[in-house]
């Protein structure tokens, strides 16, 4: 008797957990699929009944983030973006490695992968881009480029966070950040 489609969805996402969790981990080079079928409690000759290539997985656990951001709206736009830049740039996302955002833990492996792979953390940025253009509104001159630099706050003061050993430098930095992001978008 065939797998129900349910049944094929849950099997698809166990697998995109188990990969986001193991990338997040040891990025996209080091993870082999029997890893991640293992993960996932699966045997790897599965993997190809739910994905074409590894890189093809890679852009999908990319985009799982889209799935867990908070929906912004109107009136709640600005209470949106201050949340995310202090969750952003919090100890606790510093410290859930399992759970970081890819745009924090796979950029290197996105630089050195296919356009697939590019295109997925593009839209996730783009994603965060927006929610922080939307929020800043016609509050400030030019929204979008102030958006890019706060993203490129969040993101590279975690990167620099995570690269470095000790771990009062890492506070350091991630705070000046966080100063630094909700400041330029008037949520102090």
């Amino acid at each position: 008797m065939p797998y129900t489609a349910e049944h094929k969805q849950a099997t698809r996402e166990r697998i995109v957990e188990s990969a986001r969790r193991l990338f997040n981990r040891r990025g996209f080079a080091q993870v082999s699929i029997d890893e991640i079928m293992e993960g996932a409690g699966l045997t790897r000759g599965g993997f190809y009944n739910h994905f074409q290539t590894k890189e093809e997985l890679y852009a999908e656990a990319v985009t799982q983030i889209l799935k867990c951001a908070p929906a912004a709206t109107s009136s709640a736009e600005t209470g949106v973006a201050q949340h995310i830049v202090n969750a952003y740039l919090s100890r606790s996302h510093y410290d859930d490695i399992d759970n970081l955002c890819p745009l924090v833990a796979l950029p290197s492996d996105t630089a050195r992968g296919g356009n697939g792979v590019r295109r997925a953390y593009e839209t996730v940025l783009n994603s965060m881009i927006g929610l922080f253009t939307s929020s800043l509104g016609c509050r400030t001159n030019k929204p979008r480029e102030r958006a890019l630099a706060i993203a490129a706050l969040c993101i590279g003061g975690m990167v620099l966070a995570r690269a470095v050993e000790t771990e009062s430098f890492a506070d350091e930095i991630r705070n000046a950040a966080r100063a630094l992001a909700l400041e330029s978008g008037g949520w102090e």
